[in-house]
């Protein structure tokens, strides 16, 4: 494998490293230092991945099942055995803390020995024909090229989510990352590269949204894209791709809420809360972002949180006693102050944070203060709106009924959580609350990659990025029938 400067990363198209004319910057958003640069790539860069891949994959598909997994495995022992060096790398590029940042790589090492396992399943079903000497069955195919659009906030962990699956079942890949975290996609093509996996079947082109990632979705031999960002991209995208009658998955975001019940244990759930909405400085999709309170215990509750948010401590992730690292970048603080504004404007009551943090080498990254407002309303625009940082708004209600149509009055539906000692409570929560994911006692973050992930409404169109259920979106099923009566039989007429 020819060797690359890590501070200047390239293409890789059909199992060569290959530069582009232009690069831009990779920022530390905790220092504000270049620690690469990644290139900007082009319309041209897309259709040499998308041929390769296009090539590669008829090939691919031919490959035992069980020998493509192989690869996974593979895969799956070396990123245990770097997984130390990737979470400081990712650490450095992202911003996340690195005990999270472990986590996120130990979410790429187990999704690869699982869908490692679905080589020797794949399952189809077997059912009976209605006519003698007959035999019916369905089975998954492969669909062919696919388009995979990863974003910054988890650059490893949800790449492996979309590629993993997509290559075990005989797919090829093109795969766009976020310009701001290159630097993982990199280290995970390499690893797949010395697991063995053929050249074409994985095709990485960096570059931007609006050059790559459009090429990508505008390209007639893409089948499929897989896409994780903003609701307006990803509806922009479900247009066009609607258009060519292409299948696309989306998975766009959440605002979601912890419900705390008159009878919860109070000091669970400010820990659940805490992890949830500051952890990884507020910039997950499964962020808690509202917090849904009988107003029978409020006041107690808001004292327990605000006791926790003046011990978490802020600064460079790679330090092992930071809690909360910085924003991705300036655009991302900006942002947050204007919806800080928003929320003062409307009403809501203040409680502690709000602005940047600029002292001492604070003011090199992009920080901000853990903020909580209170008294909010579920209609105020905080309540109704993607933040993507760490804000989160106390809303009063005065039973359980009303906690569960105040979460449901968002656009989005991803995650959504409760803390109660009641059965019945839980039970209703589960069937009557509109996410695609449900905790009980626990945050709102906590997602493991057997069980699907994804949600409603606004945030996504009904597909699942992990789980069994992810390989729905990277393969067709084909119905195969076998007559062997040596005869013609005609369904439906031939039956008595």
């Amino acid at each position: 494998m020819k060797q690359m400067d890590t501070k200047t990363l390239a293409n890789y198209i059909n199992g060569e490293w290959m530069e582009a004319e232009h690069t831009a910057p990779v920022i530390n958003p905790a220092t504000g230092e270049e620690i690469a640069k990644v290139p900007l790539s082009s319309e041209q860069h897309v259709e040499k991945a998308v041929q390769a891949a296009k090539k590669a994959q008829k090939e691919w598909a031919l490959v035992p099942a069980p020998q493509r997994a192989e690869v996974l495995y593979r895969t799956g022992t070396l990123l245990r055995e770097q997984k130390e060096r990737l979470a400081r790398l990712l650490t450095m590029e992202n911003g996340k803390v690195l005990e999270e940042a472990r986590g996120e790589v130990q979410e790429a090492i187990d999704m690869a020995f699982y869908m490692a396992g679905e080589g020797r399943r794949l399952f189809g079903q077997t059912t009976p024909s209605e006519l003698k000497d007959k035999f019916a069955m369905s089975v998954r195919v492969p669909v062919g090229v696919i388009g995979i659009i990863t974003p910054w906030n988890f650059p490893i962990a949800i790449a492996s989510w979309k590629s993993f699956p997509a290559i075990v079942a005989g797919n090829a890949v093109v795969w766009k990352p976020a310009t701001e975290t290159p630097m993982m996609a990199y280290e995970l093509t390499k690893i797949l590269e010395e697991a063995g996996l053929p050249k074409g079947v994985m095709n990485l082109v960096f570059g931007s949204g609006s050059t790559v990632g459009d090429a990508m979705v505008h390209h007639p031999n893409i089948q499929v894209i897989s896409f994780t960002g903003s609701n307006e991209i990803g509806r922009n995208i479900a247009a066009e791709c609607g258009r060519q009658l292409k299948k696309v998955s989306l998975e766009m975001g959440g605002k979601n809420a912890v419900i705390v019940m008159d009878d919860a244990d109070l000091e669970l759930a400010a820990d659940g809360i805490i992890w949830s909405a500051y952890g990884t400085s507020g910039q997950r999709c499964t962020a808690c972002s509202r917090v849904i309170v009988h107003e029978k215990v409020k006041a107690e509750l808001e004292a327990r949180l605000l006791a926790k948010i003046k011990h978490l401590t802020v600064g460079n992730g790679l330090n092992e006693e930071v809690k909360v690292g910085p924003i991705i970048n300036k655009r991302g603080i900006e942002k947050i102050k204007r919806y800080i504004e928003i929320g003062v404007e409307e009403g809501a009551r203040l409680l502690t944070g709000g602005y940047e943090l600029i002292e001492g080498d604070l003011k090199k990254g992009n920080y901000f203060a853990p903020t909580l407002f209170t008294d909010v309303k579920g209609t105020m625009r905080i309540a109704q709106e993607e933040i993507f940082g760490p804000v989160v708004s106390l809303i009063p209600v005065k039973s359980f009924q009303e906690a569960i149509e105040v979460n449901n009055c968002v656009e989005f539906g991803l995650s959504s959580s409760i803390f109660t000692q009641d059965v019945k409570k839980v039970f209703r929560a589960q069937r009557d609350l509109d996410t695609g994911i449900v905790y009980v006692n626990a945050g709102t973050t906590g997602a493991e990659i057997h069980l699907p992930f994804g949600g409603t409404k606004g945030t996504g169109n009904g597909h699942r990025d992990s789980g069994i259920q992810a390989l729905d979106v990277f393969t067709e099923w084909r119905a195969v029938y076998v007559d062997y009566s040596g005869k013609l039989q005609r369904a439906q007429i031939d039956v008595e």
